[in-house]
């Protein structure tokens, strides 16, 4: 009885790997069904390769501003535990000007405090900039005790143009400057997507696109998620710990 009274009282003060949770928020590029027919987000593809629980609540559509403003971040927030992970990737849908109409979705331009007034749906909204919401969000979860990693966006069809070409969005340098100002890790996911896609060249790529420069395959998206797995391997946040294998195609950039 003594035993088992102490190893109850283990489990209780030490966090088991097991009962991890990895919640991902993002858009379509991560989410389950992706961008339409034949398609599918990478987030579908993380649980073959990790040990913990995935909770996918990517959705497609959203930006770093209509995630915050449809109470998804504080969802996750309310579910996340002392020791899980929360895994953010934005910044496909963030762009656009706010001075031509407000989509719900345009962040305010700049990378720190700015702040912009917009009526949509007819409500007045204070808009922050896409550094600013992803901060917001990393230091929400950094107070529950979770781990966070801020990724930069999945590029789009580096080989649409029938020769190679990378060039990041605004938006991944944005995301390295949130995860920085969070103190938070940070993973640049498009750099080592784009690396990997450069060596499978251009036809195995471009069958990864079935419907246009952004949303991948089933085939596409398990590429992308084990494209991932190597940035962390290679970064060892510590999210390493809890995946299966260690052994992922690509270098450590």
């Amino acid at each position: 009885m003594a035993i088992i009274k102490a190893t109850v009282l283990l489990a209780a003060l030490i966090p088991s790997v097991w009962g991890t949770t990895i919640f991902l928020a993002g858009d379509s590029t991560m989410a389950k069904g992706g961008g339409g027919s034949g398609t599918d987000g990478w987030g579908e593809y993380v649980p073959p390769y990790t040990t913990a629980t995935v909770s996918n609540q990517a959705i497609g559509g959203r930006s770093a501003r209509s995630y915050t403003r449809e109470g998804r971040f504080n969802t996750i927030a309310n579910q996340v535990q002392a020791g899980d992970w929360v895994i953010i990737e934005f910044g496909h849908n963030d762009g656009g000007s706010l001075s031509h109409g407000d989509n719900g979705r345009t962040d305010c331009g700049g990378t720190g405090d700015e702040t912009c007034t917009s009526i949509y749906n007819g409500v007045t909204e204070t808009i922050l900039t896409f550094p600013k919401y992803l901060e917001n969000a990393a230091k929400t979860f950094k107070s529950k005790g979770a781990n966070v990693i801020i990724s930069s966006q999945t590029p789009n069809n580096v080989w649409e143009g029938g020769s190679y070409a990378y060039a990041p969005s605004r938006f991944v340098g944005y995301a390295k400057l949130a995860a920085e100002t969070a103190g938070v890790h940070y993973i640049d996911h498009g750099a080592y997507v784009a690396d990997i896609y450069r060596t499978k060249g251009n036809s195995a790529v471009n069958a990864y696109y079935p419907n246009d420069h952004t949303h991948t395959s089933p085939a596409g998206a398990s590429v992308v998620a084990q494209a991932f797995f190597k940035a962390v391997v290679c970064g060892r946040p510590g999210l390493e710990k809890l995946l299966k294998t260690q052994s992922f195609e690509g270098r450590c950039l």
